[in-house]
């Protein structure tokens, strides 16, 4: 028995984003990216870097979460179409972190490249202008994080309890990845020291795997909303 009314649409909404979000955002395998792109900072500017980060991609995806569907509903787009692009989309980016996670890696340095330029500068303001873009966006936070997000937002259910129970399982999810990119940052250094590149390659394809699977289910979630009435519209004809 659940301890509260709409307890049980807030721990299935949890468990679905935190997969699909710690799938895609991959902390672990992002923060070693984010130690080589950072070598040149000491521990302090990182571990301020990481909670700038860290506040920014939950605020990326609880805003993508909660709003994203009504932008799309402004736009005339369906839920789902949404569902089978995102499904898409997703299950192509876990493609390629399955078949090419070496380009993803080259791609995400690339992306962070820009901050390069500023490593002696160790002022506030300079690493402020860098936690956002690159670092947050595209770098740990990409279209493909706001895609899942959005994609999560508009499953809710219409009304009711259940309707806030779900976003709050969500939203509580969000905000554990974003812990947890935090702490994944903060400790770049030393987790790069003992997971080792190996190690962090075997947990990302095992995150990839499964975000193939989120992909695949809620492309397949979107094509049933589709075929579903018109199966069910057909039926009676078939008996005449």
């Amino acid at each position: 028995m659940m301890p509260f009314p709409g307890a049980e649409a807030a721990v299935q909404s949890f468990l679905l984003a935190f997969s699909a979000l710690f799938s895609i955002v991959n902390p672990p395998g992002s923060a070693l990216i984010f130690a080589q792109v950072t070598a040149g900072r000491t521990h302090a500017e990182r571990t301020w870097l990481a909670r700038r980060i860290g506040a920014y991609a939950a605020a990326v995806m609880l805003v993508s979460l909660w709003a994203g569907a009504s932008v799309l509903s402004f736009f005339g787009i369906s839920l789902a179409a949404l569902r089978i692009a995102g499904g898409l989309v997703v299950a192509a980016q876990a493609w390629s972190l399955l078949a090419t996670p070496e380009q993803r890696e080259a791609r995400k340095t690339a992306q962070a490249e820009p901050i390069q330029a500023s490593e002696d500068d160790p002022e506030p303001a300079a690493l402020a202008e860098i936690a956002f873009f690159p670092l947050t966006l595209p770098f740990t936070t990409g279209p493909g994080t706001i895609a899942v997000a959005i994609a999560l937002g508009a499953g809710r259910p219409e009304s009711g309890i259940d309707r806030i129970a779900y976003l709050a399982g969500a939203s509580v999810a969000a905000l554990a990845i974003a812990l947890l990119v935090l702490l994944a940052y903060a400790s770049a250094d030393r987790l790069v020291a003992r997971l080792g590149h190996a190690r962090a390659r075997v947990l990302g394809r095992l995150a990839a795997f499964l975000l193939l699977c989120v992909g695949t289910q809620i492309m397949l979630t979107g094509v049933t909303d589709v075929l579903g009435p018109l199966i069910a519209n057909a039926r009676p004809g078939f008996g005449r």
